[in-house]
Parts: C-alpha cells; sequence; structure tokens
C-alpha cells in the first residue's frame, strides 16, 4: 500500500513539474512576444517604408552602446582567438574594405586586382572560416527582449549620394504580422564586443511590397538610410569606405561571402562560385555559414554588392547561401531609398 502511495505521489509530482516547464516555457515566449510587438511598427506596408521615430532609435543606440558593443577599438586577439585562427585588422584607419590576403581567413585574391582576372581561387575545403573585421561590413543589432541575441543579422555599407545606406536582407528589418523592427542599430567592423566605427540608427528601412505583403523570398533586401547619434552631420561612408553595388550581375562569377554569426564575435567569409538559382535567386555553395550571417554581403570582383544572404529558405541551409537576385526590382528599392524624404509613415 505504501509502494502504490508513493507511486502516485511520485506521478503526480512529475505531472506538476512538466507543467510548471510547460507554463515557465510558455510565459517565456509571452514574454518574448511582448518584446517583440513592443518593438515593431506598421510603417507605411504598401509601399514598404518605415520613417523611424527619433527617440527609439537613440534608445536602441545608447542600450548598445551600453551594453554589447562600448565604442573604442577591439581588444587585441584573445588566446582562444589566436588558437582559432580569427584574423586581427593591422590598419584600422577609414577607407574603402577590400579583401585581400591580410584581411581573410581562406585564401583569396591579391587587392590590386580584380577577381576575375586575379588568380581567384575558391576556399578549400569550401567551409566558412573565421575573417578580419572590415569597416564597410558589421553587425545589426535589436537591444531589448524581443527573443533575438545581441547581434541577430549582419549588413554592409553601399555606396550613395548621401553616404548614408546600407543594406541587409529584409528578414532582418520586418517581420510579417509584426510589421518593422524599431530598436536596430548598426556596428560596422564589429569585433571582441567593440564599435570603433560607432553605433549607427536608420532614419528610414525601405523593402519591397511583396516582402511586407507574403515575404516573398524573390525580394528579400532592405536598404536602411542611418545617422549616428551625438554626431550630427557625420555620414558613415566617410567612416568606413563603402561596397558599389552591382545590378544584374552576370553569373557564374567569383564571390565572397561574409558575415556575422549570432554566437560569435567576429566575422566569418567562404569565397566560391556565386551560381543562378532560378530566374531570381543566386546560391552560394560554402558550409557553416550559419544564423546571423542573413544580410551579410556577397562581393564580387574585390569589392563590388552582388547580394546579401537571404531569400530562399530566410538565407540558405548548412551548405548553400542564397541572396534574393539583384535585378531591377532591387535597384528600383535602391533608387527609392537613395531619393526618399522623410515622410509621416511612422506611425504603428
Amino acid at each position: 500500500m505504501f509502494s502504490r502511495v508513493r507511486g502516485r505521489a511520485v506521478k503526480v509530482c512529475l505531472l506538476v513539474g512538466v507543467c510548471c516547464v510547460v507554463l515557465a516555457g510558455g510565459a517565456g515566449a509571452l514574454w518574448e512576444l511582448r518584446g517583440a510587438v513592443a518593438n515593431s511598427a506598421d510603417g507605411d506596408a504598401g509601399r514598404g517604408s518605415y520613417v523611424q521615430d527619433p527617440g527609439a532609435a537613440d534608445r536602441a543606440a545608447a542600450a548598445v552602446l551600453d551594453g554589447p558593443a562600448p565604442e573604442g577599438p577591439p581588444p587585441q586577439a584573445s588566446t582562444k582567438e589566436a588558437a582559432a585562427g580569427v584574423p586581427v585588422r593591422r590598419d584600422p584607419a577609414p577607407g574603402p574594405a577590400v579583401p585581400g590576403p591580410t584581411a581573410q581567413g581562406t585564401s583569396g585574391p591579391p587587392t590590386d586586382v580584380h577577381w576575375r582576372s586575379g588568380g581567384w581561387q575558391p576556399s578549400d575545403p569550401l567551409v566558412a572560416r573565421p575573417a578580419a573585421a572590415e569597416p564597410a561590413t558589421g553587425a545589426l543589432f535589436s537591444p531589448g527582449e524581443d527573443g533575438d541575441g545581441d547581434h541577430h543579422c549582419s549588413a554592409g555599407v553601399v555606396h550613395s549620394p548621401g553616404g548614408d545606406l546600407v543594406v541587409t536582407a529584409a528578414h532582418c528589418v520586418y517581420r510579417g504580422s509584426l510589421g518593422f523592427r524599431t530598436n536596430l542599430a548598426f556596428v560596422p567592423g564589429y569585433r571582441d564586443g567593440r564599435a570603433p566605427y560607432g553605433v549607427w540608427v536608420p532614419t528610414r528601412i525601405d523593402v519591397d511590397p511583396r516582402w511586407a505583403e507574403d515575404q516573398d523570398p524573390d525580394h528579400d533586401v532592405a536598404f536602411l538610410r542611418v545617422r549616428r547619434p551625438g554626431h550630427p552631420g557625420e555620414r558613415l561612408e566617410d567612416s568606413t569606405g563603402a561596397r558599389t553595388i552591382r545590378f544584374r550581375p552576370e553569373l557564374p562569377a567569383p564571390a565572397r561571402v561574409v558575415g556575422y554569426p549570432n554566437d560569435t564575435e567576429h566575422p566569418v567569409e567562404c569565397f566560391n562560385t556565386a551560381r543562378a538559382a532560378g530566374p531570381a535567386q543566386l546560391r552560394l555553395d560554402c558550409a557553416d555559414v550559419p544564423d546571423g550571417t542573413s544580410g551579410g554581403p556577397v562581393l564580387t570582383d574585390g569589392n563590388t554588392l552582388i547580394g546579401v544572404v537571404g531569400g530562399r529558405d530566410g538565407g540558405g541551409d548548412e551548405k548553400t547561401s542564397y541572396s534574393s537576385y539583384f535585378d531591377d526590382a532591387v535597384r528600383a528599392l535602391y533608387e527609392r531609398a537613395v531619393a526618399a524624404r522623410q515622410g509621416p509613415v511612422r506611425a504603428g
């Protein structure tokens, strides 16, 4: 009898324990959902535009500067990083970020020739490896309890007349029914918890309306116009250099993909041939390009942008990275972002 009673007690305790775990998990999910909703806005979904609230942007920048990425040069490579082969950038002066033998973890072209004619070789093996931080590539942060880690995506500086334009994947900045993220902050050249070129926040975000409508993977591209809080008049491109964007790029093409995994404090990169994956997607086969690299640039001819990690399957799988093809629709989106004036589309 005693054994039966004890057995029932054990079962009741287990059931109560399971219920507590389920309730705790549900509470955690609800808390994250509350945070995600609090850091979202509708903007103008029909046009695919959002003008950022300056106060929310300033709070996001302050949260990053006070927390995961204070300003200042990154520390020297730790013993652990040195053992892992993480390169250290030796020339932190601002300027165009052209990859070369001293700024990469895999073999690649010299800095003074185009890849198509410079003896370019793919990575061997086809696995992403640690890379040196570069001024024109950075990590995209979304501080706050919104279900993401400190940095959840990657982004790159792209040349524009205003010198204030960043490109990333649309899924990094617009989340379906939740709308636009309002807590974004871009840290160019991020490494080891430092923001060597400051923290920049959007003034405006533009995505294709077809992404806003149903998250069409053929339109997984976004442009952000940015500013640096506390530094009026400073232009991002003057501090970091920029990539030149190429529309309707000829494929196949030798290419490099680079981005920040969300569980590392340095970027990774891989070289291979970028190929068409149907009429509206680009693919680059390389393993170990994980979550967090979404929005990272796909580059050819050293410093020419032809894609960002995103598109099909949210950017790829264990062996392949995708990008929406930079066609005339992306050109129109870029031109809209460049020409747009701030307008009343921040309601949400």
